[in-house]
């Protein structure tokens, strides 16, 4: 499936990006900058080999979308509109907000194993997923391969610590990749999109059961007016 990202900017200005959830991560042509490579800022629980793979296949991903908004502000509002192989979204939103969305896909379908992690959530993307939309999805999509795991003879994880312990993991890829690009981005828009993506992440980590008291209430809500 392709997903194409739309932003209409101002003075007319509109940037497209294409990611396709099927294709191999492939790095972008020609000389990259010092910042791709992988021992710059590499995450303290990154898996790769420098020399096997010199550039972090996160910030190659990463590189056209931070490269094209490396200048402009977070706060900025812009027209998005989101396109897949089924429908289509279109919101006016905070270039911060829009960016958030984007790079979270374009993170998850990287070739970072990490990062990884998160292509099953990326296949079925959700643009401008709000918080409680965001667990929602996280937890469905990990008690769906629970449920595949006992399905196949494993032992499933219903407690979801599995879920925690990879959102902690990914927290430190978060925090790794806000720093390779704090240098080389003037405006603040890719900075604090990650950011965002980070707080969501703590979301999941570090407040787990606070966020599923509260979409509990409202499901418990919806049971009382049925």
């Amino acid at each position: 499936m392709d997903i194409t990202y739309r932003f209409e900017l101002a003075a007319e200005r509109a940037i497209e990006f294409k990611v396709s959830t099927l294709d191999k991560p492939a790095v972008p042509a020609g000389s990259l900058p010092d910042w791709t490579r992988l021992e710059h800022c590499q995450c303290s629980n990154c898996p790769l080999n420098r020399k096997e793979h010199p550039f972090c296949p996160a910030a190659t991903a990463m590189l056209p979308v931070v490269e094209a908004f490396r200048e402009e502000d977070a706060y900025q509002k812009v027209n998005v509109t989101v396109k897949d192989d089924r429908r289509t979204y279109a919101k006016e939103a905070t270039l911060e907000e829009a960016l958030r969305s984007l790079l979270g896909l374009k993170m998850a379908m990287s070739a970072c194993p990490v990062l990884g992690e998160l292509r099953s959530m990326a296949v079925h993307h959700l643009p401008f997923a709000s918080t409680d939309e965001f667990i929602l999805r996280s937890v469905s999509h990990y008690l769906m391969q629970q449920y595949f795991d006992m399905r196949a003879g494993r032992d499933p994880d219903w407690k979801l610590a599995g879920l925690v312990d990879r959102n902690q993991r990914l927290q430190l890829v978060n925090q790794a990749l806000w720093q390779r690009i704090h240098a080389v981005c003037k405006g603040d828009s890719n900075l604090k999109a990650l950011l965002n993506f980070f707080s969501m992440a703590s979301s999941v980590s570090f407040s787990l059961e606070s966020q599923l008291r509260k979409l509990e209430g409202k499901m418990r809500q919806g049971d009382s007016v049925a």
